[in-house]
């Protein structure tokens, strides 16, 4: 299956060497660019691209804005009970943010804005490549150094203690023991093959329960997953 791909960067030399990189990959196909956020919101719903490799800093609307409208806002606390029966994992484009900072504030707020992953620009070409696939796949993607940030970002923001509510705790309780175990070894960075390995089961039973975990508490990958455990009050900083 061909991956759709939108480009979203206000410099025309950068959109066009990542179309010329994409495009050399014969399951890759690039849909459409655009050079500011505004734009590729309207390039996203017609295109109706898997991926949107997308920029941060833009001239009018930035990427971050951008990411949050073509995601749509994610399910928060006390929505989850209704939605999660018919939420779509994998319904609509994921968001693969590549920019040339790496700043904080940029890594927490592109991860609450809905993305997917979160790469840098001197990232290697074979590494952006595989990248986008992952994306795509429904998996998350962060490059080491933004791992580290994020997690130092929420150990921040939650120093005052969790936000954890009787709400959150009733989604929890949607969860099976088994299930909230999985879900704190994927918010401690985890892969499935890792947790397969802590749990003695088969790799195939950890990606069923990542899946069933996502469907149950609405959220779209296992980024999302961290941010959860981290903002339920399941997971607190410095474990």
């Amino acid at each position: 299956m061909t991956i759709r791909v939108l480009i979203v960067d206000d410099d025309v030399l950068v959109r066009a060497g990542l179309r010329m990189m994409i495009e050399t990959q014969d399951d890759l196909e690039v849909v459409g660019e655009a050079g500011d956020g505004a734009e590729a919101i309207e390039l996203a719903a017609s295109t109706e691209p898997d991926v949107v490799v997308m920029d941060i800093r833009m001239p009018g609307m930035d990427g971050l804005e951008a990411t949050r409208r073509i995601v749509g806002q994610p399910v928060g606390l006390g929505d989850v009970a209704d939605a999660a029966d018919d939420v779509d994992t994998d319904d609509g484009p994921r968001v693969l943010v590549l920019t040339t900072f790496e700043i904080d504030e940029y890594v927490y707020d592109a991860v609450r804005a809905g993305a997917s992953g979160f790469l840098l620009k001197r990232t290697p070409p074979e590494e952006l490549l595989a990248g986008i696939r992952v994306v795509a796949g429904g998996d998350a993607l962060l490059a080491p150094s933004v791992t580290r940030r994020l997690m130092r970002e929420f150990s921040r923001a939650t120093a005052d203690g969790p936000v954890a509510t009787d709400v959150s705790n009733r989604e929890l309780d949607r969860l099976t023991d088994r299930e909230r175990e999985v879900l704190l070894l994927i918010a401690q960075g985890l892969s499935n093959k890792e947790i397969a390995t802590e749990l003695i089961v088969g790799e195939s039973t950890v990606k069923t329960h990542v899946k069933r975990i996502l469907m149950k508490l609405a959220l779209r990958d296992r980024v999302h997953a961290v941010v959860y455990a981290y903002e339920s009050g399941l997971l607190e900083p410095g474990t």
